[in-house]
């Protein structure tokens, strides 16, 4: 089939990335033309005089809207696209030159209704971009789960960079009305009902994330939050590696405790598990303050990830709150 490509960026108070992601555009191998809609989502520093200066370069339509959240700006961008296949991307992201040839190779090669992809650090992030880039991505910290593609047909859709047919998107009408976990409550909501998706590795994205270690923490944390919410909405979901960063963070007190009382076998488990980190990411990241900030990241991703899990599970399962009532900042 003959696909047409359109690409759906909701952006809110961030010009200057919409601009690098532009350009990012302009320098597509890909010889044949794509549309891109961009969605303002209430912004108060807006980007339209950005995209005004690529409209000689792009086919770009702008559409300014209310504050509702990114899934929701995603799914008007869906509505008033003209293609026949929408790819989804973050604002804060930077595309290879052949990004688009290689999903339309894969696409043509072996067709599914949706898509998802890995993300990268680029040369030029900062190192605490590219030491968050690693906590996020490693197999030593997540089990390298977000770049991973797993069962090919059952590849857990990610917002920052995936593709969905217009198809699919008016057979699930595309994101659910939340603020955290929409794209992998999209991927359930895909499944059932019986689209596939596929993981193209080599369509990967430059993804800057956080740029310092509270949002990161606060990032973390929100992920945590509404995973036992997903799980209680998506009862195939649940897997016992969510509660890993939870393990970990307890097993650090009780390693700091134990210590207190001369017995260190515990502390030492740690100690050689960030000296790991430490070198692991010095090969990756080839830098000596990044491969320390990396030191630094995955503590601060396990404690915001497991204390934001292990509070949803108490206020869940032990104070039988409601999904709702149990982390409201997830639902408009």
């Amino acid at each position: 089939m003959s696909l047409n490509y359109s690409i759906i960026i909701p952006v809110y108070n961030r010009p200057q990335e919409i601009e690098e992601l532009l350009h990012s555009l302009v320098n597509q191998t890909y010889a044949k033309s794509f549309e891109i809609v961009i969605i303002e989502d209430g912004s108060t520093n807006t980007c339209d005089l950005i995209t005004e200066k690529f409209k000689n370069k792009l086919s770009i339509t702008y559409l300014f809207k209310e504050n509702t959240g990114a899934g929701q700006s995603r799914n008007e961008g869906m509505k008033i696209a003209k293609g026949n296949y929408f790819i989804i991307l973050d604002s804060d992201v930077i595309l290879p030159k052949n990004y688009l040839v290689e999903i339309d190779d894969a696409l043509n090669k072996n067709y599914t209704d949706t898509f998802g992809s890995q993300d990268k650090a680029h040369k030029s992030f900062t190192a605490i971009q590219k030491a968050i880039n690693y906590a996020m991505t490693s197999f030593l910290t997540t089990g390298g789960l977000r770049n991973n593609k797993g069962t090919n047909s059952k590849f857990q859709l990610r917002s920052f960079n995936m593709g969905i047919s217009k198809k699919a998107f008016l057979k699930t009408n595309g994101f659910s009305n939340q603020n955290f976990g929409e794209d992998i409550d999209l991927s359930y909501k895909i499944w059932n009902a019986g689209f596939e998706s596929q993981f193209i590795k080599t369509a990967f994205v430059y993804h800057k994330r956080r740029s310092d270690f509270k949002q990161f923490y606060k990032q973390t944390f929100n992920f945590g939050s509404a995973r036992p919410i997903l799980n209680r909405q998506h009862k195939s979901s649940a897997k016992l590696t969510y509660w890993f960063p939870s393990l970990f963070v307890l097993g650090l007190f009780i390693a700091v405790l134990f210590s207190f009382f001369g017995f260190h076998y515990f502390s030492y488990f740690y100690l050689c598990y960030f000296i790991l980190i430490l070198i692991t990411s010095l090969m990756l990241i080839k830098s000596i303050k990044g491969c320390f900030l990396s030191v630094i990241a995955t503590p601060v991703q396990f404690f915001g990830y497991g204390f934001g899990f292990m509070r949803s599970q108490f206020r869940l399962r032990i104070l039988n709150k409601n999904i709702k009532d149990t982390f409201p900042k997830m639902f408009n």
